[in-house]
């Protein structure tokens, strides 16, 4: 009767004194808020990123499909015109306007 007694005592007093530490000293608890914050953060990076790469995914499959899609693309991209096409620059737009 006396092993089991002596045995949970140890059993507590070991789980109080870890909990003391982790609390009491400063790489404890703060450091363990710090970090789930810092993997919140990462996880929605994650998420944003993995949107992204959805997205161009489905642009270079619409761009492999159509080829007039991936026409535009080319002239958008690379200013390219076919051989019988002038393009004539009237002036430049500002990106914002000036106060």
């Amino acid at each position: 009767m006396k092993a089991p007694l002596t045995r949970f005592t140890y059993v507590i007093v070991f789980f109080v004194a870890v909990s003391y530490a982790f609390f009491a000293f400063p790489r404890g608890m703060h450091a363990w808020q710090d970090k789930q914050r810092q993997v919140q953060e990462m996880e929605k990076r994650n998420a944003n990123l993995a949107k992204e790469v959805e997205r161009q995914k489905e642009h270079i499959n619409r761009l492999n499909n159509n080829p007039a899609e991936q026409e535009l693309e080319i002239r958008k991209r690379l200013k390219l015109l076919h051989p019988d096409e002038k393009l004539y620059i009237m002036g430049d737009h500002p990106a914002e306007p000036r106060p």
